[in-house]
């Protein structure tokens, strides 16, 4: 048994001073000293000893346990300064190197172009109106002169939730909310998202519009000229050529589509404006006398005008963007481009 005991004590000290980690110099203690350890395992055997031969077993068992905690405490030091020395490196600070930047978010594009074209209007005197997204059939279409067997509706596209109720398909309701809230003079622009059944390259079931209106005792179709070729000058830069285009709503009359000389060719004719030098850019025209009266102001006495716009397409000309689609994807290679 001495001969045992002193094996055991050479291979578990061997042991020790090979052991790589302190996961390891763990797992030997165990295996030579736990309770199912080696020596634990060999102590059974000391009933069988005489009892002359005891005293010397446990001596000797005394001087093992002794020599292997030392190397064990000398071990396990050695390891804890490696561990110390291995974090130091892992973790070491080169003070020289440059600082690491931090990523910083940004605006979308479109509130972007939404907050430039509010400023425009703000520094004109328009002040800022919101309105639900979800919106009676009254404010979107019947207070705008667009009853329900108009023609008009069909150019909508709307999603209905029941009879009464739609996904806003422009923000004009916010002109007549306003309109029934206070009387003239106003003067408003309302940005805000609106929702209709079109989805391709230049489409989108959802998207965003921004709705002016100004409403006033002898408002006449110049001051409306006037306020949007001042605008479109102020945003696209001074001397773009500006036109307007008879064109129809049911909200107004006379109405008009604007363009703009295509901001890509300056008017020379590209692909982006079918070679005619021109981009529609907005709707407009004085507010009907029908609207007027949903609203009960007197048509004799008050005029206005109005007007709105798609802003992902201001965008889309703004930055040069072909697929509406981008606007919508959240791909972070688009969106930090506008940083």
């Amino acid at each position: 048994m001495i001969e045992r005991i002193q094996q055991l004590q050479h291979d578990s000290l061997a042991a020790l001073q090979t052991a790589a980690s302190l996961k390891d110099l763990q797992a030997i203690r165990v295996q030579v000293l736990g309770k199912k350890g080696s020596l634990t395992d060999m102590m059974k055997g000391m009933r069988d000893l005489s009892a002359a031969d005891r005293p010397v077993i446990g001596s000797l068992v005394n001087t093992f346990k002794d020599a292997f905690e030392q190397a064990y405490a000398q071990r396990q030091a050695h390891l804890d300064e490696l561990e110390i020395s291995s974090r130091l490196k892992r973790e070491r600070i080169d003070v020289t190197l440059p600082g690491r930047k931090s990523l910083r978010g940004s605006l979308h594009p479109v509130s972007l172009v939404t907050d430039d074209i509010v400023d425009i209007f703000s520094r004109l005197g328009f002040s800022v109106e919101e309105g639900p997204e979800i919106e009676k059939d009254f404010y979107n279409f019947e207070a705008l002169n667009i009853p329900k067997d108009h023609p008009a509706r069909d150019m909508q596209d709307t999603f209905y939730i029941n009879d009464d109720l739609v996904l806003r398909t422009h923000t004009s309701p916010v002109q007549i909310r306003t309109m029934l809230k206070q009387p003239p003079p106003i003067r408003i622009i309302a940005p805000g998202t609106v929702y209709r059944r079109d989805s391709d390259l230049t489409h989108s079931p959802m998207f965003h519009q921004i709705e002016g209106f100004l409403v006033d005792e002898r408002v006449t179709f110049g001051d409306l000229k006037g306020i949007l070729t001042h605008f479109l000058n102020e945003y696209f830069g001074a001397g773009l050529q500006v036109r307007f285009r008879p064109s129809f709503f049911p909200f107004t009359e006379p109405s008009a589509e604007v363009d703009i000389a295509c901001v890509i060719c300056g008017g020379s004719g590209c692909r982006v404006c079918g070679g005619t030098g021109w981009l529609e850019i907005l709707g407009c025209g004085m507010i009907d006398p029908e609207v007027f009266a949903a609203v009960n102001y007197d048509a004799t006495k008050y005029s206005g005008f109005a007007f709105g716009m798609g802003l992902e397409r201001i965008a889309m000309l703004k930055y040069g963007v072909s697929d509406l689609r981008l606007f919508f994807e959240n791909d972070i290679r688009f969106l930090k481009q506008f940083s």
